[in-house]
């Protein structure tokens, strides 16, 4: 479950009211979850807590959807998607594998995603991308000089400004998904202590074992 308050259909804002009509129809998401993408829709009914947060989180899909965007889409979803996985976002992988495919991504390149940088299926720029990405995301922006070259020779001023920001606005995505808990990101910790053997259970120091060994 969420770690927040989810937000039932009659208690949503105006704004978000034709979003809800939209995505769940007539019933309430809170009561009856599910979307046409298979996720339970907790991510709009958790946002929709806030209300100019919520507005101002559509106005962000609006800004890369738009056709006044100069970014091939194709590069726009390498970054979402490959932000999606290196911040371990099962939800905006998942979503972004579906947003791949429609705008023209092949399948080998998504499922290439996890390893692009041993893969053969991606070009020049589709690399560059990837690689900017990586960056962004797992060096928090630290951007080697020659990478940033080899990305410039590729794209101009406005295309790398617009992948910038769009690609840091997924991985933010995927991160609150995964501090809140929602969609396919309501994951336990695995990362936990395994419980010893009764053999030995009360040896608190396990290296002393190797040490008296």
């Amino acid at each position: 479950m969420p770690r927040l308050r989810e937000v039932p259909r009659s208690e949503v804002h105006e704004r978000g009211r034709p979003i809800y009509d939209m995505l769940f129809g007539e019933r309430c998401p809170v009561e009856t979850p599910g979307t046409a993408t298979g996720s339970p829709g907790n991510w709009w009914t958790v946002f929709a807590g806030v209300p100019d947060c919520f507005d101002h989180a559509v106005q962000g899909f609006a800004f890369y959807r738009s056709p006044n965007r100069k970014l091939d889409p194709k590069l726009r979803e390498l970054g979402q998607i490959r932000a999606g996985y290196a911040r371990g976002s099962r939800f905006v992988f998942s979503q972004h594998c579906k947003a791949s495919r429609d705008v023209g991504l092949t399948e080998e390149q998504i499922q290439a995603i996890p390893a692009w940088a041993v893969a053969t299926c991606f070009s020049a720029v589709e690399r560059a991308v990837l690689a900017y990405t990586d960056s962004l995301v797992l060096e928090g922006g630290r951007v080697p000089d020659a990478l940033f070259a080899e990305l410039r020779r590729h794209l101009d001023d406005t295309e790398i400004l617009e992948l910038t920001y769009v690609t840091c606005m997924y991985e933010m995505h995927a991160t609150m998904c995964r501090a809140l808990r929602l969609e396919f990101d309501d994951v336990d910790e695995r990362v936990t202590e395994v419980p010893a053997t009764d053999a030995a259970r009360g040896a608190s120091d396990v290296m002393s074992m190797v040490d008296t060994a």
